[in-house]
């Protein structure tokens, strides 16, 4: 089955095609771009459909990072799989941003448990704990880095959130963010083991940043 694969729950606009018959990455495109997922992303799933040749018909299943991640970014995603899937009736599969962090962490050898931290901005990072298989252990949470110090140290902390804060988090190791590929096949593990993976809800965790002004009032037309 042919597996597209994609995420924007992070700085990283970042998309795949991934042959879950070969466990294979066929083509992938990942751009460091916090300000522009929504200009990126169409592009970006285009492009790695045309590199390897195949044409949106001959797509098997879509999957989504779901977050958590900031409401903006996060949301263009979620958004662009649902219409995909619609129109091209496909089911859409939701993964753990974190789970794909962890998922490339393990696949580049790291070996026993850990952590994985992304950037959730105002101080803070989103993160969960993995088992030395990689199976994630706690809930998704966002909290302040010296909040959780003491409860990951002595174990490796991957992703942008551990690479920020070095004084809560010295064994931060890469990858910084979330790869497409990676995230398809933690799908693809998934779904081969007959395991559920989430729906394509956002993640969010915490409210938006933007707020409407306390003393904005809504005009109605006469």
């Amino acid at each position: 089955m042919l597996l597209l694969a994609f995420d924007t729950a992070t700085p990283a606009v970042t998309a795949a095609l991934y042959d879950t018959d070969a466990a294979a990455v066929l083509a992938e495109e990942t751009r460091i771009d916090a300000r522009r997922h929504g200009e990126l992303l169409l592009p970006a799933v285009d492009r790695v459909l045309s590199s390897a040749g195949v044409r949106k018909e001959d797509l098997g299943a879509i999957a989504v990072g779901i977050g958590p991640g900031p409401y903006t970014g996060l949301r263009v995603g979620l958004v662009t799989a649902a219409a995909l899937g619609s129109a091209l009736d496909l089911p859409v599969h939701g993964v753990c941003t974190l789970d794909g962090i962890a998922h490339a962490a393990r696949a580049q050898g790291l070996t026993g448990p850990f952590a994985v931290a992304t950037d959730a901005r105002r101080k803070e990072v989103y993160w969960a704990r993995y088992d030395a298989e990689g199976e994630r252990v706690t809930e998704p949470a966002v909290d302040r880095p010296a909040e959780i110090a003491e409860r990951l140290s002595g174990i490796p902390v991957v992703g942008a959130g551990a690479l920020l804060y070095p004084d809560a988090f010295p064994d931060a190791r890469p990858p910084e963010h979330v790869s497409a590929g990676a995230l398809a096949g933690a799908a693809a593990e998934r779904l081969a083991a007959g395991r559920e993976l989430p729906q394509p809800l956002p993640l969010y965790l915490r409210r938006p940043d933007a707020q409407v002004p306390a003393n904005y009032k809504t005009v109605l037309p006469a």
